[in-house]
């Protein structure tokens, strides 16, 4: 007897744990169906804000799976049209992929499948965009991200108005980064900005970036106000009233055998320019100052940048503008050398100058280079 029930006593965790299976895994399902009809019903919510905003976000169809153990959310057909823009444009892709898994309810993951394309709705596309892989990560809650990360592999960017296309941008990759540093999404956010780009290339952009270059840069933005839908006009104007500003604390790019780090903040000013001054160190800066328009090449009677230099160059050294009008681009870089300060990047002989913009008036040294775009 007494062993009968101490053989019984043995079995009795076991009983529960086959009693309690099934009404555990009832309780999740149950769970797991509610979280992905809240989600839906989020989603729906967050449309209709955005449409009352002039934003329509659609799919061709829309599907949650994932269960047991992760949300996924697939939009075929996503597509979505911005009404306030001037003109309006409709942007449209071929498939969005949304997962998150339940353990890590803060982190969500998103593979996009193009070609995405932009238009003006009813129109053939003008601009549009392919890539071998594009991922996001977001960290923290919908409503309140503390970080997002999108990767690019192989984009490549198009107009396609024009016969044949025009390339806009390329790269190997591309990877842009925001981490909340301060307040929040709703309230003066302070953000680190980190953008990293492998063998990219802009030929429509300037001569500068017609040839492919790295880039490392690190970036911290003040003067937001809040992250909620605006045109960006209008959030260049709120930055400019608040004394915001972007702060460079990390930026090395490579051209070649050229190498440039840079360092400083950049602010704007009343009408909307950029203004401030970035600590520039280069190697290699002969190889770039053709690519600028300042090896003298210009026919006459242009006044070319070797003119406005010269001149520069005269009040600081007289006698030293003539030599850089007949020199061209060697004596230019003679005379920064003479102006700067001598410097060296990983292991390479380097001048550090400032790269000042006053205004939206752009300048290297004594070097002015051009003006920049208002931007509001």
């Amino acid at each position: 007897m007494n062993q009968d029930m101490q053989s019984r006593r043995r079995l009795w965790p076991f009983i529960v744990l086959i009693l309690l299976v099934p009404v555990v895994a009832a309780a999740w399902s149950g769970a797991w169906f509610y979280a992905a009809d809240r989600a839906e019903t989020v989603i729906a919510g967050w449309r209709e804000r955005e449409a009352k905003a002039g934003r329509i976000h659609a799919c061709g169809s829309q599907t949650v799976s994932g269960f047991p153990f992760r949300f996924e959310m697939r939009c075929a057909e996503p597509s979505l049209e911005i009404k306030s823009a001037e003109p309006p444009l409709s942007i449209k892709a071929r498939d969005i992929l949304v997962t998150a898994n339940l353990w890590q309810p803060t982190r969500l993951d998103a593979e996009f499948t193009g070609p995405l394309t932009v238009a003006q709705p009813g129109q053939a596309p003008t601009i549009t965009a392919t890539w071998q892989r594009a991922h996001t990560e977001m960290r923290g809650l919908s409503i309140s991200p503390e970080q997002v990360t999108l990767v690019l592999d192989q984009p490549v960017v198009d107009r396609t108005e024009t016969v044949p296309p025009q390339r806009l941008f390329g790269a190997t990759r591309l990877e842009l980064s925001g981490r909340m540093l301060e307040g929040s999404a709703l309230a003066n956010p302070v953000i680190e900005i980190a953008l990293k780009l492998a063998a990219a290339a802009a030929p429509t952009l300037h001569a500068v970036t017609e040839q492919p270059l790295d880039a490392d840069i690190t970036a911290v933005l003040r003067g937001l106000k809040d992250f909620r839908p605006k045109p960006w006009p209008d959030r260049f104007r709120e930055i400019q009233a608040a004394g915001g500003r972007i702060e460079i604390t990390k930026a090395r790019v490579k051209q070649g055998e050229t190498i440039a780090t840079a360092s400083g903040a950049l602010g704007l000013s009343a009408r909307g320019r950029p203004d401030g001054q970035l600590r520039l160190v280069v190697a290699n800066l002969g190889d770039l100052l053709p690519v600028l328009g300042l090896d003298g090449r210009a026919p006459q009677p242009v006044r070319t940048p070797v003119d406005k230099t010269a001149e520069r160059l005269d009040r600081v050294a007289p006698g030293l503008g003539n030599v850089a009008r007949q020199n061209a681009a060697p004596a230019i870089l003679a005379g920064l050398s003479f102006i700067g300060q001598p410097a060296e990047i990983e292991g390479k002989r380097a001048i550090s100058l400032p790269l000042r913009f006053n205004d939206g008036t752009v300048s290297l040294g004594p070097i002015p280079l051009g003006q920049a775009a208002p931007l509001f």
